[in-house]
């Protein structure tokens, strides 16, 4: 016969049975305490104050926007847009804050209960050292063998169960986790724009020294900087598509889904001048109807992750890069697909065929119609001088 471990004969297999349901109860409810720590209230609050700080500055930027042009007005609305930015930066900082809380103490649970539940196994699985026979004969009877044998399965399952749902949890915590580590890298990239901004703002006093002649007249300069920039990306575009053999237009007009399409942004050249948070921008750092807005949303919208003040185009790999992204100059279904230059463009990536063209999906190429336009269209992959993998 086969020996049984040193667990003292006078704890009978129901009084192990009680121990075992206590540790299973305990193993349901801890872990699922820590979802929510005592701190995460704080958390919360944090955010909603933020996020209300973030929709704050967004109405003054829009009322600001909404104004006659002045000096005035515009430093006033460098300031609200620098608002934004600050509170964006302490937003993912505090939901990383909060997140990283509630890793910590899941680890921490499942710890405990990993401990606890093998002290409760090493004792359950005792009978698994007797062969069904020897269980069968110390039985009473055949209905107590399988009572004994059924109650067993089941404690089984249950500890399984349990242990599955604790690293499940950990597994969907650890993604989240690195969800916000992207926005933290994010950060990088919007204090890069807060600091571009606090510039501009500067610029703006030096080169005027508030007066609203010499402003009205920087109007002027700025618009025509903004003519040479339309210039410069159309001429990149046309002749980056021209050497690789052309464009077939698929679709134009507007993209359905796309917040600030036409109907909501008007545009003057190749950009926004007002759209439906009345500054011409989308909220996350871009001008509306604008590639990289489009771009940006497309990516918040397969992933749910909606990255923020990732600069023009061309700034848009390296962005990427510094928010965990990878980049490469293969293309792929799923990817953002740019051209270099000032301020260069990007694209979605619909889909690659195996003759070397893709499908791209895009706003702001102006194939003919204007500026500020949707449009699908098959190109080649060497029209591309980078791309940014998403998925």
């Amino acid at each position: 016969m086969k020996l049984r471990t040193a667990t003292p004969a006078s704890i009978s297999f129901f009084g192990k049975s009680l121990i075992i349901l206590a540790v299973i109860t305990m193993a349901f409810i801890a872990p699922f305490q820590s979802v929510q720590p005592a701190s995460a209230d704080k958390y919360d609050d944090q955010i909603n104050a933020l996020q209300q700080d973030i929709n704050k500055f967004n109405a003054q930027a829009a009322a600001l926007k909404a104004q006659a042009n002045s000096y005035q007005s515009a430093v006033g609305q460098l300031q609200a847009e620098a608002g934004v930015i600050q509170a964006q930066i302490e937003l993912s900082q505090t939901r990383f804050d909060q997140l990283t809380a509630q890793i910590a103490d899941t680890e921490k649970k499942i710890t405990e209960n990993r401990n606890a539940l093998g002290i409760t196994i090493a004792n359950l699985y005792v009978d698994e050292k007797i062969s069904p026979l020897e269980m069968l004969a110390s039985s009473k009877n055949i209905s107590d063998y399988l009572d004994k044998q059924e109650y067993r399965n089941s404690v089984r399952d249950e500890l399984t169960s349990t242990i599955k749902e604790i690293k499940d949890l950990q597994t969907q915590l650890t993604q989240q986790k690195t969800d916000v580590e992207r926005a933290l890298g994010d950060q990088t990239n919007s204090r890069n724009a807060l600091v571009a901004k606090q510039n501009e703002q500067q610029d703006l006093l030096n080169q005027t020294q508030g007066q609203e002649a010499a402003f009205q007249q920087l109007i002027g300069v700025n618009r025509q900087k903004q003519a040479d920039l339309q210039a410069q990306q159309q001429i990149a575009i046309a002749a980056a598509i021209s050497s690789s053999g052309g464009a077939t237009l698929l679709q134009s007009g507007a993209a359905a889904d796309y917040p600030w399409g036409p109907a909501n942004c008007q545009m003057v050249g190749s950009y926004s001048s007002g759209g439906s948070n009345g500054s011409g921008g989308d909220g996350y750092g871009y001008g509306c109807r604008q590639c990289v807005s489009y771009t940006s949303w497309r990516v918040a919208r397969e992933t749910g992750y909606y990255p923020v003040n990732w600069g023009d185009a061309t700034n848009v790999p390296s962005s990427a890069r510094a928010s965990g992204y990878r980049t490469g100059f293969s293309p792929a279904v799923g990817s953002l697909a740019v051209i270099h230059g000032n301020p260069g463009h990007v694209a979605w990536v619909d889909a690659v065929n195996g003759d070397g063209t893709l499908i791209v999906s895009q706003y702001n190429y102006n194939y003919g119609a204007g500026w500020g336009l949707f449009s699908q269209m098959r190109m080649s992959a060497s029209v591309f001088d980078e791309y940014v993998y998403i998925r």
